[in-house]
């Protein structure tokens, strides 16, 4: 039977993890973020509705993953990018800058 590596990554604000896991042919994204181990690891992970991503692309957890593959556990935002854009652009209008 066919094998799959792929590649879970977390990475929090300190470091970036990456573990490398063997799968059966066939296996989706959820089966790879509970044979890395990760959400014991790392408690905030949420192994119930994880958001998850391969290669930048976000995916379902039952979605199929192929050999080589990176998944991506995403964490969540704690500013919405618009609004920090927003913020940044209202400091450089300031006088006196």
């Amino acid at each position: 039977m066919a094998r799959l590596n792929i590649e879970v990554i977390y990475a929090t604000p300190e470091r970036q993890v990456v573990i490398t896991v063997e799968l059966a042919d066939g296996a989706c994204a959820i089966d790879a973020l509970r044979a890395s181990s990760l959400p014991e690891t790392y408690p905030e992970i949420d192994s119930a509705s994880p958001v998850l991503g391969v290669f930048g692309r976000r995916v379902k957890p039952g979605a199929r993953l192929q050999d080589g593959d990176r998944l991506e556990i995403y964490r969540p935002l704690l500013v919405d990018p618009k609004d920090a854009r927003r913020a940044k652009v209202s400091a450089k209008r300031r006088p006196g800058r």
